[in-house]
């Protein structure tokens, strides 16, 4: 097997853009028009915004795998690494063969978010470009994070018709593996597992090493996440949100979280799958896999960090205000600005670390630039949304001609503000980070080996 991954690996293309929503259902529509035999694709269901959502088929394998792409729609990496994927299962019978599965492939999952992405799927690859036209919706609104669930006192109900869909293809076919195709926009490569299995644990992190892009071994994306082996955690869920804040005091979860659970949590139940994820950046910066000692406390460099945060929400808050009378309740913009800029979370993280002893220590190089620099590139995206969600309703204005001066200035002036701190610190970035820009190649590789890896790894179990 390790000389047929290989090959496939060697095969992968110099990709320089992603494709758009239309360019991979015609490419879908395209492979299954010339293999017939072995490819099928279907409508699992449709967006709120009525696009069809399409499933290929390849393989007959004894196991059923799934494989879907854009669960957040500023995350394309992994479609186009099922843009690949599919071409060589359908073209080549030696890889095909290898693989006792039945794949069932879903290349964008948040379709109409993906679309609101496609401005910075072409290029420039900046981190300004990438910002600007960045989209991603609040957690209420992500095809991820909207199934069921009813844990202690916690309830949520209500999953969007894309959940629906993806609920009802998994009650259909009981997939023993699923890879969910995440990425993160700054930093180093690193996995999440819902079953431990340190037996591939190394090759992963050799599959990223090898394409020389670094592991990402600074703080975790969430503080109460578990780590099975460096640059390796367990699986994250709403029931694990649910505990941590209800264990530093955090009290009304059911207005806090305002989430479903996760695919993985619903596989699990529905039929024990395990899910797996391989995190990729768009850009890195060489700090980000630093383990020698800084010269700050660790405590200290998370507290600043959260200081830092309310006080970037803040102005974002005050900015929104100039125009928030006019900004429709509806508009997706404005809906993830108010839910990423809660902030119960980080008087949870506040208490974790004033009680932690491990946050006594010295914070390593790559803790310190998750805490100093990282989480600035996520806020900034913030300053994106605002820019957007202003944006959005000038153009309707025009698109309809409305005749409103009041809100017209109003919408300006905020977009004004937003677009001013948005450059502020992308300016502020571009000027403190070392970054480059990941080849889209090097990246499909590694997601595509990491996959096949778990894979292997299962049906030999």
């Amino acid at each position: 097997m390790r000389a047929i991954i290989d090959r496939i690996i060697n095969g992968i293309p110099d990709y320089k853009a992603f494709l758009t929503v239309d360019e991979m259902d015609e490419s879908s529509k395209k492979l299954s028009e010339k293999y017939p035999d072995l490819v099928k694709i279907s409508v699992i269901g449709k967006t709120r915004a009525d696009h069809p959502l399409y499933c290929l088929k390849i393989g007959t394998g004894s196991k059923n795998a799934l494989m879907f792409g854009c669960p957040h729609p500023n995350e394309p990496i992994g479609a186009m690494m099922l843009e690949y994927f599919t071409e060589q299962l359908a073209t080549d019978k030696e890889f095909r063969d290898s693989l006792d599965y039945t794949w069932y492939i879903v290349k964008a999952w948040d379709a109409d978010g993906t679309k609101l992405n496609e401005k910075w799927f072409k290029g420039p690859f900046t981190i300004y470009n990438y910002t600007r036209n960045f989209f991603r919706p609040a957690g209420n609104k992500q095809v991820e994070w909207t199934f069921p669930i009813k844990y202690k006192d916690y309830v949520f109900d209500q999953p969007i018709p894309e959940t629906q869909a993806m609920m009802k293809l998994i009650d259909e076919i009981k997939p023993v593996f699923i890879y969910s195709l995440h990425n993160a926009g700054f930093g180093g490569v690193y996995w999440y597992t819902s079953k431990d299995t340190p037996e591939i644990y190394n090759d992963l992190r050799n599959a990223a090493l090898k394409q020389k892009i670094p592991l990402a071994l600074g703080e975790p994306e969430v503080p109460y996440g578990i780590t099975y082996s460096p640059a390796v955690y367990k699986m994250i869920n709403t029931k694990d949100s649910y505990d941590y804040l209800e264990k530093h005091g955090i009290r009304n979860l059911q207005e806090v979280l305002q989430t479903g659970t996760c695919s993985a949590d619903y596989a699990n139940d529905v039929c024990n799958a395990l899910t797996f994820l391989t995190e990729l950046p768009y850009f890195y910066d060489p700090r980000i896999d630093d383990t020698s000692d800084s010269d700050v406390i660790r405590k200290d460099a998370v507290l600043d960090k959260l200081q830092f945060v309310d006080e970037c929400h803040a102005i974002i808050k005050e900015i929104k205000e100039i125009s928030n009378d006019y900004l429709d309740k509806e508009n997706p913009f404005k809906l993830a600005i108010e839910s990423f800029t809660r902030s119960e979370g980080n008087e949870a993280t506040r208490k974790m670390v004033n009680e932690n002893p491990d946050f006594l220590k010295k914070a390593t190089v790559a803790e310190l630039f998750d805490n100093a620099l990282i989480i600035k590139f996520y806020l900034n995206l913030s300053y994106g949304l605002l820019v957007r969600a202003n944006e959005s309703e000038l153009f309707l204005m025009k698109e309809r001609n409305e005749n409103n001066p009041a809100k017209k200035e109003a919408l300006e002036k905020a977009k004004a503000r937003a677009e001013e701190k948005l450059n502020e610190l992308s300016a502020f970035l571009e000027e403190n980070l070392n970054y480059s820009v990941v080849p889209i190649k090097k990246l499909v590789a590694i997601q595509l080996e990491c996959g096949l890896l778990m894979a292997d790894h299962l049906q030999k179990q």
